[in-house]
């Protein structure tokens, strides 16, 4: 069972003019940290909007834990942090989850316990009774994953929750969005900063134009095809000469040696050409491109496969 499915999900604007979503089909395992990407107009905002129920789709389908999205039961298995969340901030921390477990349908005895525990799994248990008027940027983004957990929710949507917040406060959005994985929790992360998207996720999709482009795992997308970083000792004069002999290109850059091979057959033949030299090989792994310059190339390619 998926966390989330759509199939050939569809929503036209003023009478079909608009096309902000065509015909996206994604699924996202149970348990996994997913995440959307886009640029603006994207159709990033719609998709999400149609799997909460804000907006209905004008045609295709989608489910949330196997359940069509019309089912409203369905609610009380998400939580959702949107982007630029404010809360009242005459109130204190768990002021601020006592009203949002109020409107979730919780009665007062179960909140008695369970705000004290999420105080403490984002870290903000010693803060519990300050006006959050006082709380730093990267604390109200804590707070506000609290109040998307509230209900102990199977699926978090989260959208930007690291935007305008400091390294520190990221990292330790971070290490919380890691924590709730291994809990078991899914989450459908939307966010503009790569860099933490590549950090964090399992797996990726790009929209485009309201077309899904792209969806893999993040080594996917930033592996080059058939290119490896090589750390051995024994010699460049040796490794190059084995490289010119079985045809294999290598170039030197930043202190490493980068082989571009055909597939994996050529790259272990080099392997074993290499230790009949005496060679010592200290780490062969793929060669890497940030998750933002594949972005980039990407949506400057136009390719939409």
């Amino acid at each position: 069972m998926y966390a989330v499915e759509t199939l050939e999900l569809t929503k036209y604007y003023s009478r079909g003019k608009v096309k902000a979503l065509e015909s996206c089909s994604i699924s996202v395992e149970k348990g996994k940290i997913f995440s959307l990407l886009g640029p603006n107009g994207a159709g990033k905002s719609t998709l999400i909007k149609i799997l909460l129920g804000i907006v209905f789709p004008t045609k295709g389908y989608a489910k949330i834990l196997d359940q069509d999205i019309s089912n409203y039961k369905t609610h009380s298995h998400v939580g959702y942090l949107a982007e630029n969340h404010r809360f009242p901030d005459f109130l204190t921390a768990q002021q601020v989850l006592y009203y949002f477990g109020k409107m979730s349908g919780m009665d007062t005895i179960s909140l008695s316990k369970r705000i004290p525990e999420l105080l403490k799994t984002v870290r903000l248990d010693k803060w519990a009774s300050v006006k959050i008027r006082k709380f730093s940027k990267g604390m109200l983004q804590r707070l506000g994953v609290a109040q998307a957990l509230i209900n102990d929710p199977t699926i978090l949507f989260l959208d930007e929750p690291t935007d305008g917040i400091d390294p520190i406060g990221r990292r330790e959005i971070r290490d919380l969005l890691k924590s709730l994985r291994n809990m078991g929790k899914t989450i459908f992360l939307n966010s503009h900063l790569l860099s933490e998207v590549e950090r964090v996720s399992d797996e990726i999709a790009i929209l485009k134009d309201g077309r899904l482009i792209q969806k893999g795992g993040v080594d996917e997308f930033i592996s080059i095809k058939q290119q490896y970083q090589l750390q051995a000792s024994g010699g460049n004069t040796t490794i190059e000469g084995i490289c010119n002999r079985l045809d294999i290109p290598l170039q030197s850059q930043n202190g490493f040696m980068n082989v571009s091979v055909m597939d994996e057959v050529q790259l272990n033949h080099l392997i074993d050409e290499l230790r009949k030299n005496q060679t010592i090989i200290q780490a062969i792994t793929p060669r890497k491109i940030t998750l933002e310059d594949y972005f980039i190339e990407i949506l400057e390619s136009g390719d939409n496969q």
